[in-house]
């Protein structure tokens, strides 16, 4: 259960979290901790609705009911599996960046302890969906991103981060981000399954372009260089 960060929040307070986070954020993209107060102080109704889909979805139900955690001990295995598995390449992602499952900012201002996971597992599956959609960790690959987890989930937060993402492209990066990306993203977006009604940790050891297949993901053509 996601119990020991929570924290409690009047009305004022959230409001005045969400305001500075938002700040914050576009000042310094980078900021992990303000990215996730913010899509905290300004997302619940859209994690109250992507609960509400988990508990009329199988997947999702059982999702909820375990709730798996994201962490290095719990797909550690994931380094040992077939080079073509969509838990292999999971790995291969994770260590070409140096990046730990573990590095998350925990879940503090949500309400409930339901809501509290459900925060939690969108932000832990986020590197799950760097891999099936093929999306670099660069500010046009997360800003891509943001633009399907906003078609999935209608974050707030999403939409900022997009803004606030664009607003520090050079001329080049956003003619190339609204041209070929953001449609791309859109598209992929709406087209897609319920990301959050999947328990990807049960699909690890199946070919990572079965599960695109079966999840109605597209890959992210990158364009060519001229």
């Amino acid at each position: 259960m996601i119990r020991s960060a929570r924290v409690p929040l009047k009305g004022w307070q959230q409001a005045t979290i969400a305001v500075g986070s938002a700040l914050g954020a576009l000042m310094d993209p980078r900021r992990a901790d303000l990215i996730a107060a913010l899509g905290e102080t300004t997302g619940k109704p859209a994690f109250q609705n992507t609960l509400y889909r988990m508990k009329r979805s199988q997947e999702g139900c059982e999702i909820l009911l375990e709730q798996p955690r994201v962490i290095s001990e719990k797909v550690k295995y994931a380094w040992d599996l077939s080079e073509n598995t969509f838990g292999a390449s999971y790995a291969r992602f994770m260590g070409s960046r140096n990046f730990s499952p573990d590095d998350r900012p925990p879940v503090r201002f949500m309400e409930t302890e339901e809501l509290a996971y459900v925060a939690t597992r969108a932000r832990e599956v986020h590197d799950f969906w760097h891999v099936l959609f093929d999306l670099p960790t660069n500010l046009i690959g997360e800003s891509a991103l943001k633009v399907i987890e906003f078609e999935q989930m209608l974050m707030p937060m999403c939409f900022l981060s997009v803004v606030g993402g664009t607003a520090r492209f050079s001329e080049k990066q956003r003619s190339i981000f609204f041209q070929h990306y953001f449609p791309w993203a859109s598209r992929a977006g709406l087209r897609c399954t319920d990301l959050m009604c999947i328990y990807y940790e049960k699909h690890f050891d199946e070919d990572l372009d079965d599960v695109r297949r079966k999840w109605g993901i597209i890959p992210c053509p990158h364009p060519r260089p001229k």
